[in-house]
């Protein structure tokens, strides 16, 4: 049935009603003009990988450039989206002694080790921090700021550094605490000291963030495990290198607590993408050398995940070199969080 046509009241009604409207809409319009939007903020889902690459004979090189290496995320290769040489980045260094009852007979072995790695590693622009633990984290030396107009020479540093660390050994309780003060029965806190020196120290750290710690690996009274602590240092791309101070039973035997310790030190540094030494075995002068040489040629390389989820999974990184003959050694992943 065709509809009746409308009174004219009706009519001047809707019309007045769209006069009203457009003017509102008008006026929204201006205001608008006058008020900045809001502005919008969005996480950034960069991955970071810190890399070393060898040559046949083991040599390091430094002269590699993006177009050389693909790098792979669960087996897709992604977009390279920075690269830049370590050379050129800043680094920011964490000493982790370990002072708890099984470390004691090596106390002046961590000084003397300590003191000849600050001396011959940290460089004008570098910054570096020193935590001590048992079953409390202690901050002995906090971050050296790096850049300063007038910066003091290493040796004035690692002085410095020693001095906090001998006090810390009769006076530990002298020091301010890192991470919460959790309720700790036993005397080793080996994750922690890890996990919170990630998370507090070095996780928001710009350029490279490495992390030496000088153990034997073993934990009775941590809040966190093994995977949490690597997960962390994954996430921040940290390098976490172990020195390892193994106290033996007699002729030399190993327990297995001593067992237990050697493979997590060295799960924890090759998951990380640095590497796991015994103090025993290799001269100070020697093994520091070659991680300070790794830590000045190293390369940084970040891209945007093809898979953006954040799904919690592990997702497992490659990075290939286009050329025979050099191996690449980096971090083994990260979880998508």
């Amino acid at each position: 049935m065709p509809s009746s046509p409308r009174p004219e009241g009706v009519r001047w009604f809707f019309r007045i009603a769209r006069l009203v409207l457009f003017a509102g809409c008008f006026a929204a319009s201006g205001r608008s003009q006058e008020t900045p939007a809001p502005v919008l903020h969005s996480t950034v889902n960069l991955v970071n990988v810190s890399f070393t690459a060898r040559d046949t004979q083991g040599a390091l090189i430094d002269t590699l450039s993006a177009d050389q290496v693909a790098i792979f995320e669960d087996g897709v290769e992604q977009r390279i989206a920075y690269f830049a040489k370590s050379t050129a980045l800043p680094l920011t260094l964490g000493l982790i002694v370990d002072a708890s009852n099984s470390q004691e007979h090596f106390s002046k072995k961590h000084e003397k080790d300590v003191e000849e790695f600050v001396r011959s590693v940290i460089g004008p622009n570098d910054r570096v921090f020193l935590l001590g633990f048992g079953n409390h984290l202690r901050l002995v030396s906090d971050v050296y700021p790096g850049g300063l107009q007038v910066q003091p020479a290493p040796d004035a540093i690692a002085a410095e550094m020693m001095e906090h660390l001998k006090e810390y050994e009769k006076k530990p309780e002298r020091f301010p605490e890192v991470g919460p003060q959790e309720m700790r029965e036993l005397g080793t806190a080996f994750y922690d000291s890890i996990f919170y020196s990630v998370e507090e120290k070095l996780g928001k750290a710009d350029g490279r963030r490495a992390l030496l710690v000088f153990s034997d690996g073993e934990d009775n009274s941590s809040a966190h495990d093994m995977m949490s602590t690597i997960e962390a240092a994954q996430a921040a791309n940290v390098l976490v290198y172990t020195i390892r101070y193994t106290e033996t039973m007699k002729h030399g035997e190993l327990s297995a607590r001593n067992k237990y310790g050697i493979r997590v030190m060295d799960r924890v540094a090759r998951e990380t993408g640095a590497w796991n030494v015994d103090a025993s075995k290799i001269n100070p002068a020697e093994y520091f050398a070659k991680i300070a040489a790794e830590l000045r040629t190293t390369y940084e390389i970040g891209y945007y995940p093809a898979n953006a989820m954040k799904d919690d999974s592990f997702r497992k990184i490659v990075i290939r070199p286009r050329q025979e003959g050099i191996t690449i050694r980096a971090k083994s992943g990260y979880f998508a969080r």
